[in-house]
């Protein structure tokens, strides 16, 4: 009889240590947390911005101006042949060549 009457006992006490009756489970506590600090972050504001500018020279070398750098070329009678010397100099490698521009840019 002892033994029927400890089961007893024994099976409302497991009922109770399922997790499917927790009322705060784990999982709800991290998603709880979760959503929080996504309600809290605040992305960091951006303080730098590009700023480009077109220099056209007469010739092959177009160079820009200081604290800017070269981030692309153009030369004059379809020349497509251009290379950057340096970090601020636009060179077209053709034979003839009326113009060169380079496109300058830099963080402000």
């Amino acid at each position: 009889m002892k033994l029927s009457s400890c089961l007893l006992i024994f099976i409302p006490l497991l009922q109770l240590m399922t997790p499917g009756s927790a009322q705060c489970s784990l999982d709800s506590v991290v998603d709880k947390r979760i959503q929080k600090a996504l309600r809290e972050y605040k992305p960091p504001v951006a303080t730098k911005t590009l700023s480009c500018v077109s220099i056209t020279n007469s010739g092959r070398l177009s160079s820009c101006p200081a604290g800017m750098v070269v981030t692309g070329c153009a030369c004059g009678y379809a020349c497509g042949s251009w290379d950057v010397r340096g970090t601020t100099t636009c060179h077209c490698q053709c034979a003839v060549i009326d113009w060169t521009t380079a496109r300058c840019c830099r963080l402000a």
